[in-house]
């Protein structure tokens, strides 16, 4: 079978890649014609491990091909996977104006019946719209089928979302569909993939009803977080003995200084837009985003308290991406945070192992650092933003004797309190203290 991935983007090739892998022939079409050179050379234009070496695998075996000709991905294949950016509006509400532009000119080059699926994130009622948009504009006698196929991708580990996924959902509405994804997605049946088919409106609720309740779990536990560090807890525990509730589970609970990144803050609001647009008001899930930009205002709240006066201080800051192994800024925390900081008259000084660059392009009067050792010499307190794996395992001798004052704001928990306390350093965590028990 052959198909196209129209938007050669994070979810366009992380899709394209994987499926080439599983033996289909995929092209990549996309209108960047800076990418699709990059991309024809093996060259990913974003950090995501794994997907470089199965990008140039797969071209150096011809199954995966890399195009600006819309017209050539679209009459070579049977199925047209739709998967343009779909950001915020000012509103919350998401912009459709890639996806409904990339239908237009696909529905230009039908001449024979084709599956079109709905790859990127897309309001309740959107794929059905994009049939009718299609519909109208193709002679009488040809027939297509829409199909919605969100994507649960995690930023870091796609390659294994994709080729072991938790399950596969697919909204259909005719056999002849039905039976072609069904075929398309057959590689996963060896592992025994659960494969959910549903109408097209319940397919693209289960994508945004997933992103709210993942959003909803990592807000719970930072409000809870907050509470344990009035009352002497330890949340770190109060997580151990609520993800071992088999009805919760550990994942996703993990406290620090709230969510960002490409797809739970615009999934989110996105989710509180449909809600309005049909007068039912979603009260939990519009609580999350506010109580999520608390928690960022809350981070700078502990650093102010824990240093004084901002002004004049200098604040190292290891991790700079919204979350590790990704190279991600957007709606990352930091951004929030460091602004924030340098309001106060705060000198900052940065590393990130990936998104150094990306970086680079949105903060201002930041010191780019070579490493963690870099950014502690001479300044006021370390602050940890981002739960890197080399972060865990950092000299803290050499870390101490560079910094001006032994401070640590660890914002992702990641060390220790009675360790990190024993080796003389003034450490603050969220939900966490040395506590004396038995």
């Amino acid at each position: 079978m052959n198909i196209s991935i129209i938007g050669a983007g994070y979810v366009g090739l992380v899709t394209g890649a994987c499926f080439s892998e599983f033996g289909l022939h995929v092209i990549c079409a996309d209108a960047d014609e800076e990418r699709i050179h990059l991309l024809q050379k093996a060259q990913v234009p974003f950090y995501e491990p794994g997907l470089q070496s199965l990008v140039e695998s797969n071209l150096r075996q011809g199954r995966l091909e890399f195009t600006c000709e819309i017209e050539r991905a679209v009459r070579s294949s049977l199925v047209i996977f739709l998967a343009v950016g779909t950001p915020p509006n000012g509103d919350g509400s998401a912009n459709l104006s890639q996806i409904f532009d990339a239908t237009s000119r696909v529905t230009k080059f039908i001449t024979d019946y084709k599956v079109v699926v709905t790859k990127s994130t897309v309001p309740v009622g959107t794929t059905r719209k994009l049939k009718a948009l299609i519909s109208d504009n193709l002679p009488p006698h040809l027939s297509i089928d829409l199909v919605a196929n969100p994507e649960f991708l995690r930023e870091g580990s796609a390659i294994e979302d994709f080729t072991r996924p938790n399950r596969v959902i697919i909204g259909v509405e005719t056999p002849q569909a039905k039976a072609i994804m069904k075929d398309l997605y057959s590689p996963l049946h060896l592992i025994e993939t659960p494969i959910v088919f549903t109408n097209l409106e319940t397919a693209e609720m289960i994508k945004y009803a997933t992103n709210a309740f993942l959003a909803t779990k990592i807000t719970f536990i930072n409000e809870i977080a907050n509470l344990c560090e009035a009352v002497g807890a330890d949340v770190h525990l109060v997580v151990k003995g609520l993800g071992l509730d088999q009805r919760i589970g550990p994942k996703f609970l993990h406290p620090g200084p709230g969510f960002g990144g490409s797809c739970l803050p615009k999934d989110v609001a996105a989710l509180l837009s449909t809600a309005r647009d049909h007068e039912c008001y979603l009260r939990i899930v519009s609580a999350v985003l506010e109580a999520n930009e608390y928690q960022k205002v809350r981070m700078v709240e502990k650093i102010r308290k824990t240093l004084g006066d901002l002004n004049g201080k200098t604040i190292g800051i290891l991790g700079l991406s919204f979350k590790p192994n990704t190279d991600d800024m957007r709606e990352a925390q930091s951004v929030t945070i460091i602004r924030s900081l340098q309001a106060e008259g705060a000198k900052i000084k940065a590393y990130d192992p990936a998104a150094m660059d990306n970086a680079r392009k949105i903060l201002t009067d930041v010191q780019f650092c070579a490493g963690p050792c870099e950014v502690a010499e001479g300044s006021d307190a370390l602050v940890f933003l981002t739960e890197w794996n080399q972060f865990r395992k950092l000299d803290m001798g050499k870390i101490r004797a560079a910094l001006k004052s032994p401070i640590i704001l660890d914002l992702r928990n990641i060390y220790e309190p009675d360790v990190m306390e024993d080796l003389g350093f003034t450490y603050v965590a969220v939900g966490r203290r040395r506590l004396n028990f038995v």
